[in-house]
């Protein structure tokens, strides 16, 4: 069993920043890319931003400049920056796991956490 686990949720005022962090652990080999996604109500989930093993990243077009994501992969860890956060960016965040592989387990899965809720105040 892998648990995926986000932390740094909260309010905000427009303009301030926030911090998230999300761990996974279990019986974990390997994980291909770690990343963030949102949703907000009514909304579909949508990516934030990916991180691969090997550091690449991808940013949605509407954070590039603002979000910065950074991953641990010692630790199975990834942390999201937020800076000059703006209302549209209110929606509960989610961690996503991609491609983990398992100890004795064959095949590559996908995790998610249970979300976190980002508020931002205009």
């Amino acid at each position: 069993q892998v648990q995926v686990v986000e932390s740094g949720g909260g309010l905000v005022q427009a303009g301030g920043s926030l911090t998230l962090s999300c761990a996974a652990s279990g019986s974990i080999v390997s994980i291909n890319a770690m990343g963030w996604y949102r949703q907000a109500p009514g909304k579909q989930r949508d990516l934030v931003a990916t991180i691969t093993h090997d550091g690449s990243t991808n940013y949605a077009n509407s954070v590039k400049g603002r979000f910065t994501i950074t991953r641990d992969a010692a630790r199975n860890t990834v942390d999201l920056q937020m800076n000059n956060l703006k209302p549209v960016d209110t929606a509960v965040y989610y961690c996503n796991c991609y491609a983990v592989r398992l100890s004795g387990v064959g095949g590559r899965y996908n995790y998610w956490g249970q979300g976190t809720q980002v508020t931002v105040s205009s």
